[in-house]
């Protein structure tokens, strides 16, 4: 499964924010990290942090595009619980 991603990095603490649709009408799912975007520190906190809320291991979660943006894209391997997400 593939799932797009607003990333918010150096913010007060690590949260999923729910579901929200951009100006291009693409829908992502808008994350708030408190990790600073520095050596991938936020991307790892991104992981952690879908991992925790899907129930799945960090190593089934993989950052396929935008790496360095707020904007990313995840593939997420496995049976996810998507309650998780709110």
């Amino acid at each position: 499964m593939r799932l797009k991603l607003r990333v918010t990095p150096n913010a007060g603490r690590d949260v999923i924010e729910g579901f929200e649709r951009l100006s291009d009408g693409t829908e992502v799912l808008r994350l708030r990290v408190a990790a600073v975007p520095d050596r991938g520190k936020a991307n790892a906190a991104v992981v952690a942090l879908l991992a925790k809320a899907l129930q799945v291991p960090k190593s089934a979660i993989t950052v396929v595009s935008g790496e360095t943006a707020r904007l990313k894209t995840v593939e997420i391997v496995g049976d996810p619980d998507l309650s998780g997400l709110g």
